[in-house]
């Protein structure tokens, strides 16, 4: 479903959904949105939207990443309005309470993505300090290279040479090649030490 802006989205009229609908509230419009009534959503969506960006905007600061899981959170509400209970809190309770649980897994998933990122950097180095790169790059011709690197799996083979003859930075090549950083950097590891050992060079 398409969404609209978090920040400034019209006003729908109650009466729309329902004949009646002079006294639909909030929880009302989400048993509605749980039988997939489009009408109904964005009702719900013109009254949370703000409160939601906001709560999210708290946590996270970054106005392009609290647009991101505003939007997520609204599509969650879409997706699970069933699983609201009026026993438990107020459709708003509710819905806060999601953006803020978001919110925070999107704090949690960044730090340890950035926690990854350095442990495999320190425990890979990049070009500029790897010694078996620099060996191979000052000891061999190109066509020694070139029957080396044959005998490398694909993706070392390509992981090495987007690296070192394209001039790529390991994240580059994890982009290129739709595989993860650690992935790439181990297979360049790898590949650089069978190339060491083909071409009969020394650490």
């Amino acid at each position: 479903m398409a969404l609209m802006d978090t920040r400034r989205t019209p006003r729908a009229r109650l009466g729309d959904v329902q004949a009646d609908g002079e006294g639909e509230d909030l929880a009302r419009l989400l048993a509605q949105v749980a039988r997939g009534n489009h009408q109904a959503f964005e009702l719900v969506y013109s009254e949370l939207a703000g409160p939601i960006y906001g709560m999210v905007r708290q946590v996270l600061r970054d106005p392009a990443q609290s647009e991101e899981v505003a939007q997520e959170v609204l599509l969650e509400i879409w997706r699970t309005a069933s699983r609201y209970d009026a026993a438990k809190g107020s459709p708003a309770a509710w819905a806060l309470t999601i953006a803020h649980r978001r919110a925070i897994d999107r704090i949690r998933s960044e730090t340890a993505c950035a926690r990854r990122e350095q442990d495999t950097a320190d425990a890979f180095p990049g070009p500029g300090h790897d010694v078996v790169a620099d060996a191979v790059a000052a000891s061999l011709d190109q066509q020694r290279v070139r029957r080396c690197l044959d005998g490398l799996s694909s993706l070392q083979r390509e992981s090495v040479t987007l690296a070192y003859y394209g001039g790529y930075s390991y994240p580059q090549v994890a982009a290129l090649l739709g595989v993860a950083l650690g992935t790439v950097k181990t297979r360049i590891r790898d590949g650089l030490i069978r190339m060491r050992d083909c071409l009969g060079v020394s650490w």
